[in-house]
């Protein structure tokens, strides 16, 4: 665990997750805004949400580009207090975005190792995935990896750990 922010977490900030499909953002997320009394955002959610499509259809619809370009959108119109926030995958591209997030939050990188991340993707096809059709798994895998580790504040490998140890050591690591 590495962390390179100030303990304990401010009350009113938001904990941001920020890891590749498949990292467990979204459960974890739900997880540790019951144990902390925070409410819940899942951006890949509101970008459905806003769209009225799945992040499969707007890949389809139009490309992945334009995918990444409405999550821009959304993450930069989020304005919430005391939330845990689960990220699309992709989310890391965008310096405007997490510079936003920065601002009242404080951004976990769920770390997972690829061959995990590997046994976990079983529909690369057809979940969402924010990439040109020529990358493979690995390539985004080895693309994003370095942006997760620009943009964490903590950095949690928690590959080999379930749902539950994962929140345990957040809330140990974050002091809440």
């Amino acid at each position: 665990m590495d962390m390179a922010m100030e303990l304990p977490l401010s009350m009113d900030k938001n904990i941001v997750l920020i890891g590749m499909p498949g990292a467990g953002k979204s459960t974890v997320g739900i997880l540790l805004a019951k144990r902390t009394a925070r409410g819940f955002v899942d951006t890949d959610v509101l970008i459905e949400m806003r769209e009225c499509l799945l992040l499969q259809e707007i890949i389809e619809n139009s490309d992945y580009a334009n995918l990444r370009r409405i999550e821009q959108e959304v993450l930069l119109d989020l304005k919430v207090n005391r939330h845990v926030v689960a990220t699309g995958g992709s989310a890391a591209y965008h310096e405007p975005s997490m510079l936003h997030l920065k601002k009242n939050s404080v951004v976990v990188f769920l770390d997972v190792p690829f061959e995990q991340i590997e046994r976990r993707i079983r529909n690369f096809d057809t979940r969402g995935i924010a990439c040109p059709q020529s990358m493979t798994l690995r390539d985004i895998y080895d693309e994003r990896l370095p942006l997760y580790q620009k943009w964490a504040d903590l950095t949690l490998a928690c590959g080999d750990m379930d749902h539950e140890k994962v929140v345990e050591d957040l809330i140990g690591a974050l002091e809440i």
